[in-house]
């Protein structure tokens, strides 16, 4: 850290430091605006007031209707300075329906509320983020944001992913403020979805009359269900899902009609590619003469894989984590998917688990450790202060 950067990082930290409890206030304020995914008026009573927020700090802002699913924004601050842009990420929607969950309140160092910890925490973060470097004098990097009105169903009924895919365009680093762990793990890793269906086509019969005219889907299903089920490879981060299942109509008819829904996590695209080519040999191959099998994928989303330059931005981040005293932060993988996997498919280097830190969440249970308000928000400030060259 130059002598500059220490100045600048102190600044920021002491202008953090004095606004506490204006952070607080408007954690407060995002909380009780509840915006459940579901609910398109609460999101977008979400993005009006981080809208104001943004204009009100001087960021450019660009807001995108979105139809069926919360509006979402984009913002820019520093159009001028010359280096490639820094993305700040965060979703505005909870996957709590209004009127549920515990209302806002902070006890013992804990914060509760719809959403408090994923993630309007994370919003309030990326928010002072800019103010801090506002404070500090930064003027070495565009600063963009995204964000987005319907994370939590992974942008199925809106065009989201793509306008976060044109906010990453040249950008040398992105952070996304989700929900942050206790163990001070940062996610440089997160396992892909992919969703398919298989529908088998039988011949009906009546059971007792004539069974040997049937051809059972349920049957035909049984074996691919088992030959499905075989492609888990928990070893290398790949697991497959059979989850539902569906078929026949009375109990004396031979089934002519059977799905099954199935759900796929993955660590690496070569390997989903590899258990779609399998999942497709099963579906063409034939258990019960007569039956017919089609396959149909219905949704994927995209993996973060732990790169090289995703893992040269943790350990930028690590290190200024242990110059400023905030202490150790690790490199940790896990399940849930984010924005960040769309980020870190574009190629630019992306850590994620940001925001402030708690657990539970998605959970009438789910809380934040306040203090970890500010402290996430001065790493995230250092960290961009102290981004010396690009990563890719």
């Amino acid at each position: 850290m130059t002598e500059k950067q220490s100045a600048q990082v102190k600044a920021a930290s002491d202008w953090i430091q004095a606004h506490r409890e204006d952070m607080l206030a408007l954690w407060e304020r995002l909380v009780r605006t509840e915006s459940g995914n579901m609910d398109k008026a609460g999101c977008d009573a979400m993005a009006s007031l981080m809208e104001a927020e943004l204009a009100g700090m001087g960021v450019e802002t660009r807001r995108v209707a979105m139809p069926e699913k919360g509006d979402l924004l984009h913002g820019l601050w520093g159009a001028s300075n010359p280096g490639k842009p820094v993305l700040l990420c965060g979703h505005m929607d909870t996957v709590f329906p209004p009127g549920t969950g515990t209302p806002f309140s902070i006890r013992d160092g804990t914060v509760r509320g719809p959403g408090a910890l994923d993630m309007k925490a994370g919003l309030v973060i990326a928010l002072y983020t800019i103010r801090a470097l506002q404070s500090a004098g930064y003027d070495q990097r565009p600063i963009r944001v995204v964000f987005p009105g319907d994370e939590e169903n992974g942008h199925r009924n809106s065009t989201a992913a793509e306008e976060i895919r044109r906010a990453c365009r040249g950008c040398a680093a992105a952070l996304n403020f989700e929900t942050g762990y206790l163990s001070d793990g940062l996610v440089v890793g997160r396992k892909g979805s992919c969703r398919f269906s298989l529908e088998v086509t039988g011949v009906a019969a009546h059971s007792g009359n004539a069974p040997e005219r049937g051809r059972s889907a349920i049957l035909e299903m049984a074996h691919k269900v088992i030959a499905l089920q075989a492609l888990n490879d928990l070893e290398h981060g790949t697991s497959l899902n059979a989850g539902v299942i569906r078929g026949g109509t009375a109990v004396n008819s031979v089934p002519d009609y059977c799905r099954v829904d199935v759900d796929v996590r993955y660590t690496r695209e070569s390997r989903l590619r590899e258990l779609l080519d399998r999942a497709r040999e099963i579906a063409d191959t034939v258990f019960v003469e007569g039956c017919t099998t089609r396959l149909c994928l219905s949704s994927t989303s995209a993996v973060m894989e732990d790169t090289g330059a995703v893992m040269a931005l943790f350990r930028h981040i690590q290190r200024t984590a242990r110059e400023i005293g905030y202490g150790e932060v690790t490199p940790i993988k896990v399940g849930g998917w984010s924005d960040a996997s769309i980020i870190a498919g574009e190629g630019v280097p992306v850590v994620c688990g940001l925001g402030a830190k708690g657990e539970h969440n998605h959970t009438p249970e789910e809380y934040a450790l306040a203090d970890s308000l500010f402290s996430r928000t001065e790493l995230a400030a250092a960290s961009i202060l102290c981004l010396e060259k690009d990563l890719v």
